[in-house]
């Protein structure tokens, strides 16, 4: 516990540095000195990231395997998945509704009055592969090395499911070694997951830095109104998160909070929700949770159950609309959230996704692509709030899943004693 209260110290130490030393040269630095520091400075992020994305693929793999492999009997998955997706869409649906009841209630983006462009405007973002047919190519692996080798969670995930329910029905006597093999394999990434977090601080102090040097604080002032209304929607999303877990967990769900700090703190300063698994799993672990439980349920939401995400779709799409003018209908608004909640599921891990999501699919509603540019220079500062909120809302339907299947299982075994 100490070596976790010294890491959150240090990460928001390094996070505060980070914003007056971006600060500072963007300030009185020459422009030719203000790149180089921010082309230079984000190596570190970069070693950071690629560290974490190293010990992912097979930590995902032999934690979820396991975890499957575990739970014996393919009705205990069937359940187990299907109360998780019920959570999953129920959760997105409801981000969507607070973030859009927000960006209704302020309207950020009344006032601006923008020209609709008469041209097509491109936006930087490949988007061209929203398709089902696109869909079901990112989800399904063609191979595994290959999709361990891109780091393709999704893909990942519905291999080790697979494969997980293929080890499963050959029962506890053939699959026992593999399970021991790959639980010890899973223990040794977390080991070193352990040491790559000693690189946190760093790296989450060149991230800020880089970006502050570059875009300058006056930013985020010009944005005030969009981002505070934003952080606005994710507090509010965190409250009925927590709401809906103190229900199940009680007062529990304060103590999993405070442990999951850290892999919170983590995914917001580095706006990587990857960022944060390893750490995820393994508090969730110390809370109580199933180890079967967490390693199933964990990484099925990192592609399911970014409620983050959700919101800021929701928001972002509303603003635009908001900016040029442009009246969406009640109905009109239920079809685009709708659109927006399928399109996001599975997107996980793609570059700035949520903003491949609206670019995808605003266009259907007549709503302008270009109105995107709006908001990617201040993207990264919120994706740090989505990829935050993502990490605790996955933690928190982990748990509750967990305490369900929990008190099923001792009602059972109760109705037989």
């Amino acid at each position: 516990m100490a070596n976790a209260n010294k890491l959150t110290l240090f990460i928001v130490i390094f996070m505060l540095a980070g914003i007056l030393s971006g600060a500072a040269i963007h300030e009185y630095a020459p422009a030719e000195a203000i790149k180089s520091w921010a082309d230079n400075i984000t190596l570190l992020t970069d070693i950071f990231l690629r560290l974490i994305k190293m010990v992912i693929a097979p930590l995902v793999f032999s934690t979820l395997t396991v975890g499957i492999m575990k739970m014996g009997e393919t009705s205990t998955i069937g359940r187990v998945g299907g109360k998780a997706m019920v959570w999953f869409i129920s959760s997105s649906v409801l981000s969507i509704l607070v973030g859009l009841f927000i960006v209704t209630l302020e309207r950020p983006g009344s006032g601006l009055n923008l020209t609709i462009p008469t041209e097509a405007v491109d936006t930087g973002l490949a988007v061209g592969g929203m398709t089902l047919k696109a869909f079901l190519s990112h989800t399904i692996p063609t191979s595994i090395a290959g999709a361990m080798a891109d780091n393709e969670i999704l893909q990942i995930v519905v291999f080790s499911m697979f494969f997980g329910i293929g080890g499963a029905s050959l029962g506890q006597k053939f699959n026992a070694p593999l399970v021991a093999a790959l639980d010890v394999v899973s223990h040794i990434m977390l080991k070193v997951t352990g040491y790559v977090m000693y690189v946190a601080p760093l790296a989450i102090f060149a991230a800020i830095s880089s970006v502050i040097a570059t875009q300058g604080l006056g930013i985020l002032l010009n944005y005030a109104s969009f981002i505070g209304g934003y952080y606005v929607a994710i507090l509010l999303t965190c409250l009925v998160l927590l709401a809906v877990g103190y229900m199940v967990l009680k007062k529990e769900v304060f103590r999993l909070v405070s442990m999951l700090k850290d892999p919170v703190l983590v995914a917001f300063t580095t706006s990587s929700s990857e960022a944060a698994y390893p750490k995820t799993l393994e508090q969730l672990e110390r809370f109580g949770c199933s180890r079967s439980i967490a390693s199933f349920v964990l990484p099925i939401g990192y592609s399911f159950n970014l409620v983050g995400s959700m919101v800021y779709c929701s928001f972002a799409s509303m603003f635009i609309a908001q900016a040029y003018n442009i009246h969406l209908s009640f109905s009109e608004v239920t079809v685009l959230m709708l659109t927006l909640m399928l399109a996001s599921k599975g997107i996980a891990g793609v570059p700035r996704s949520s903003l491949v999501v609206l670019a995808a699919t605003i266009p259907s509603f007549n709503i302008p692509v270009a109105g995107i540019l709006l908001l990617m220079g201040i993207d990264h500062f919120l994706d740090m709030g989505r990829s935050a909120i993502n990490v605790l809302g996955n933690g928190i339907a982990t748990a509750m899943l967990s305490q369900n299947e929990g008190a099923r299982e001792a009602e059972l075994v109760e109705q037989e004693a």
